[in-house]
């Protein structure tokens, strides 16, 4: 056993009856323990939480004395560490990855490493759950479209710069607790070897005011002594006092110099009590268990021993007011226990929500994409939630992973099949596409133009193809259906030239027409509007745009002919005279027989029509021919009639004409036999 242990051990006997400022357990100090406190990654894993942070519910009375003592070991270390209580825990849990990141960039720039121990903690175990869940849906991902998962890599960068931010921070504070592990255990010598020259003191013959003065020496040496290892600080402490209290027995020969200084303590102390007893009345916990943690190092680090009679006393008070703010504390952490479980309540009203809708994943794009939005705010108010009660916060977690990983299951299927479908698509795409080459340059526009359409109509009803293939095999197929169109669009000018041409001549024809009176000669006048009729039908087509001219043409015409008292039907036939004689110049059998056909459509459909209304007036067989729907029916009836008569005559005139024509055709024929 060394030296420095043997120091130690030599007062544990007598440190057993130490007042009750002084009646902790002491614990043997060695060398082991001194390296074993100041070993980098131990010294991590045992950093004290901060002042209001989760505590065990059932705290002792007598354990809120041993948590102080043990938070100003923290903070006599290095007077860095106790920076540790103003830096805010902030809600690292609702953080996303990458603002973790930038938080702990900003800490370890800013901030001291010795005092964000427990910020880097918190901070790398929230962001290992979220990158953990993260990697999870995206090797699923990787597995779901085809992969397998022993080849699953990912990079991420998030990561990649998390990993340098941590790794600087385990630099600096390797370094720094290789700095200060030099320093501490040399303080713990000199402290060692100043506690020694204390207990020199009693045994010294000589006289009592010179060893008062090197006892006042030596404190003063104790006080810039400096920090120790923090597992060493409270056996130093109580050490130290048991010796000077030791010594102030000694001083029993001069009674004057120990109640001078017995009274001088008494009254600091009792400042300390009044203080302690005050912060009752503070309102901001933390600060107030920080002062008292501060009350409790001056009580111990720069205040001596008072009067024996006095000890008890004013220990018990001290201890009183220290136990009240433990009290309060209790309670504030009962309070937030009840706050744990309310948000234990809504994370799993949340975890509900999601296996909803991980149950019924939608079957189409738009209604996936709406469910990913609504999962996506739930996982945010998941983490919005707060903190659960410890014992279950792990099931909590599990739970949550479960039902986000059971909806992204859902979500790939889906899509998985949706890729197919895709590649389905694009090979259907890639036939119209060929298609379209093909037909582009085509001059056949009766069979060409249809087509077009077609594979327009075709191409639209398809659907999606995969998104790399989308632009490419789009723009081969519009360029191919505009090359077609823009030709055809390129020949229809052409002929849009010659029906502007023709509609400006019936233009200036209307216009003659529109200056034209009759002179009272029926047969000169008929033959004039017949020269207009026939001048008029030799225009040709108009532009579509432009087609109402006609009607204007055959207002005036129709306004004539009632001049002349010519009937409705008589003036149709008389237009329809032109038309035959047209007919009959184009010698075209093919143009004759597609008239008769129009024209027997007609008489079939006047007909029709007139049997429907005949039968309709049947309805009414017992009401007046006054009643305004049978005079309706009854006009109907004789218009039709008109029309079938018109059609009628029409049909005997190119009946005549085609007659005419065989029997012209019958004469050439039998000249030509007898030449």
């Amino acid at each position: 056993m060394d030296e420095k242990e043997n120091k130690l051990q030599d007062t544990a006997g007598e440190e057993k009856q130490a007042t009750p400022e002084t009646e902790n357990t002491e614990n043997t100090v060695n060398e082991d323990t001194v390296a074993k406190d100041i070993t980098t990654e131990d010294r991590i894993e045992s950093s004290t939480t901060d002042a209001l942070e989760e505590k065990p519910l059932e705290i002792k009375n007598d354990e809120v004395l041993e948590e102080i003592d043990q938070e100003n070991a923290e903070d006599a270390e290095d007077s860095e560490n106790e920076k540790r209580h103003q830096i805010p825990v902030l809600d690292y849990h609702s953080m996303s990855m990458e603002n973790l990141v930038g938080e702990l960039q900003r800490l370890v720039k800013n901030e001291k490493v010795q005092a964000i121990n427990k910020h880097v903690n918190d901070i790398k175990h929230e962001f290992d759950l979220k990158f953990q869940e993260f990697l999870e849906q995206k090797k699923e991902e990787f597995v779901t479209n085809g992969g397998n998962e022993i080849d699953f890599r990912y990079n991420s960068v998030t990561k990649r710069q998390f990993n340098e931010v941590y790794g600087e921070f385990r630099e600096k504070r390797n370094q720094y607790y290789k700095n200060l592990e030099k320093s501490l255990k040399q303080n713990l010598e000199n402290r060692l070897q100043i506690i020694e020259e204390l207990k020199g003191l009693v045994n010294v013959e000589e006289d009592i005011n010179t060893t008062y003065k090197n006892f006042k020496t030596i404190q003063e040496q104790w006080r810039n002594a400096g920090p120790v290892p923090r597992n060493n600080y409270n056996d130093v402490w109580r050490t130290y006092h048991h010796h000077i209290e030791i010594f102030y027995d000694f001083l029993h020969l001069n009674r004057e110099l120990r109640d001078l200084d017995f009274k001088h303590n008494l009254d600091e102390k009792l400042k300390l009590v009044e203080r302690a007893e005050g912060l009752q009345n503070e309102p901001d916990l933390g600060k107030a268990f920080r002062e008292l943690q501060t009350l409790h190092k001056v009580w111990k680090e720069d205040i001596g021993p008072v009067a024996k009679e006095k000890r008890e006393e004013i220990w018990e008070r001290f201890s009183n007011a220290t136990k009240a703010i433990h009290a309060r504390r209790q309670d504030y952490f009962n309070e937030l226990e009840a706050s744990y479980e309310e948000n234990l309540v809504k994370k799993n009203e949340i975890i509900e929500a999601i296996n909803s809708i991980a149950e019924k994943v939608s079957n189409n794009h738009k209604g996936i994409q709406n469910q990913i939005k609504e999962v996506e705010a739930l996982r945010e108010s998941f983490f919005k939630a707060g903190k659960v009660p410890q014992k279950v916060n792990e099931a909590t977690w599990s739970a949550f992973k479960g039902a986000v990983r059971a909806f992204n299951r859902g979500k790939n299927g889906f899509y998985k099949g949706l890729k197919k479908e895709q590649h389905d698509n694009l090979e259907k795409k890639r036939a119209l596409l060929k298609l379209a080459i093909a037909l582009k340059d085509s001059d056949d526009q009766t069979t060409a133009t249809p087509e077009f359409k077609r594979i327009q109509s075709e191409w639209k009803k398809i659907g999606h193809v995969p998104r790399k293939y989308s632009d490419k095999i789009w723009n081969e197929f519009k360029d191919a259906c505009n090359h077609y169109f823009n030709k055809l669009h390129s020949e229809k000018n052409e002929a849009q030239k010659e029906e502007f041409a023709n509609f400006e001549k019936k233009n200036a024809c209307l216009d003659r027409l529109k200056v034209f009176q009759l002179s009272g000669d029926k047969k000169k006048d008929l033959a004039s509007i017949k020269e207009f009729i026939s001048e008029w039908k030799t225009y040709g087509r108009l532009p579509y745009n432009k087609k109402h001219i006609n009607g204007k043409f055959n207002k005036i015409i129709d306004a004539l002919f009632k001049k002349l008292d010519i009937s409705k039907q008589e003036s149709e036939l008389l237009r329809y005279g032109d038309k035959i004689k047209q007919l009959a110049n184009s010698d075209n059998d093919y143009a004759i027989n597609n008239e008769r056909t129009f024209i027997r459509r007609k008489i079939d459909e006047s007909k029709s029509e007139i049997r429907q209304l005949e039968n309709n007036l049947q309805f009414f067989s017992n009401a007046s021919e006054d009643n305004p729907l049978v005079k309706d029916v009854i006009k109907n009836i004789n218009r039709h009639k008109d029309s079938l008569e018109s059609w009628k005559a029409k049909l005997k005139n190119l009946n005549i004409m085609e007659n005419n024509l065989n029997k012209e055709a019958e004469a050439e024929k039998d000249n030509s036999e007898e030449e």
